[in-house]
């Protein structure tokens, strides 16, 4: 019996959780065991779409002096890489993955359609999703959250280098505290900038449940689409 407390997910990796201890770009055997894990929650009936970011590779130009659209389209360019990476290490473990691009570069990559998005879903296939939203100005999260809500997705799990929100830098501060749960009106007013405030609000317009998290275990993945009680909730 499944013990799937979400039937549809978005999960949004950073760049950075999957970077390589060696080479600084990916780590394939970390990627391995979040495809271990994915084959889990696949087998319980779980439908995984996955935004990837690109922190590993860009992080943008500033103080540089470099145009920001070209800079935000390196960017977009560098979460597509990944996305390909994903997809052939999740293949490879076993995992039926498919690379999508919101920006078109069809020798390399399908371009992003949210239907057929949702057909691949349907069909027991992890779609990952590079390319950003295609356009500039706008962060991965930003990215998570838009793909969330066209893909109709039960929540979005944002796995991150940390382990939740917190009311102040816990590398600064030894007595920040973590939040279990927390409203979006209550992190913009706290000024917590676990996710950027276009999202935010995005995900308060269209009451969208999202779950912050630590990717150091990739069984957190599996925890959070059981609705073990991991990270930081947000919603409405």
């Amino acid at each position: 019996m499944s013990q799937a407390k979400y039937k549809r997910i978005l999960l949004k990796l950073s760049g950075e959780a999957i970077s390589g201890r060696a080479d600084g770009i990916l780590d394939f055997e970390f990627i391995g065991k979040i495809a271990q894990v994915l084959k889990k929650c696949v087998a319980e009936g779980v439908q995984v779409a996955i935004i990837v970011g690109a922190g590993n590779i860009w992080r943008g130009a500033k103080g540089v002096g470099m145009d920001r659209c070209r800079a935000d389209s390196m960017g977009m360019l560098a979460t597509v890489i990944n996305a390909l990476g994903l997809e052939d290490e999740f293949n490879r473990c076993g995992l039926d993955a498919v690379a999508m691009s919101a920006v078109e570069i069809s020798e390399f990559v399908e371009l992003y359609n949210a239907g057929r998005a949702k057909r691949y879903l349907e069909s027991g296939k992890v779609v990952i999703i590079g390319g950003g939203t295609g356009n500039p100005y706008f962060t991965t999260d930003t990215a998570a959250v838009l793909r969330a809500a066209e893909l109709e997705v039960d929540a979005a799990l944002l796995a991150k280098n940390i382990d939740g929100v917190y009311n102040a830098d816990p590398k600064k501060d030894p007595n920040a505290v973590r939040y279990d749960e927390l409203t979006y009106r209550e992190m913009v007013d706290r000024e917590l900038h676990a996710i950027d405030l276009t999202a935010a609000s995005f995900c308060m317009d269209n009451d969208l449940t999202t779950y912050l998290f630590e990717l150091r275990d990739p069984e957190n993945i599996y925890r959070a689409v059981t609705g073990q009680r991991i990270g930081t909730e947000i919603h409405k």
